[in-house]
């Protein structure tokens, strides 16, 4: 499984937050942060950046690296890369799960989502 970054204009610390996820992978531990992350969307939406730096230091993550991570943009051109992709494939919002070739739009409903999933792996196992 991969993660793609595809940050929504409508979340104003959703390109922040793709960058911090970029460290967080680069210092070993993206997949924690990313859960951690997701756990406190909503106080990033209330206190912005400052949650991201936070959630480094609660991580163990090497903070300082991190937030110069931030001012540097060193992930840029990985957030960019990852958005444009998702555009070419039509992505228009999160989570968007694409396997074995076939795009599902887990921003519109879960329900189903888990059954849909099922049917793919089992014609991809199939075949």
């Amino acid at each position: 499984m991969q993660l793609r970054h595809f940050p929504l204009a409508k979340h104003k610390h959703a390109y922040a937050a793709a960058q911090a996820a970029e460290e967080a992978a680069e210092q070993g531990k993206g997949r924690p942060y990313a859960e951690a992350l997701l756990a406190r969307t909503a106080e990033l939406g209330e206190r912005g950046e400052p949650v991201l730096l936070e959630l480094a230091a609660e991580l163990g993550l090497d903070a300082e690296e991190f937030d110069t991570a931030l001012i540097d943009g060193r992930h840029l051109l990985t957030v960019d890369a990852d958005e444009a992709e998702g555009k070419a494939i039509k992505v228009t919002g999160t989570p968007t799960y694409v396997i074995g070739g076939e795009r599902l739009d887990g921003g519109q409903s879960q329900e189903g989502l888990r059954e849909r999933i099922e049917a793919i792996a089992d014609r991809l196992l199939a075949g």
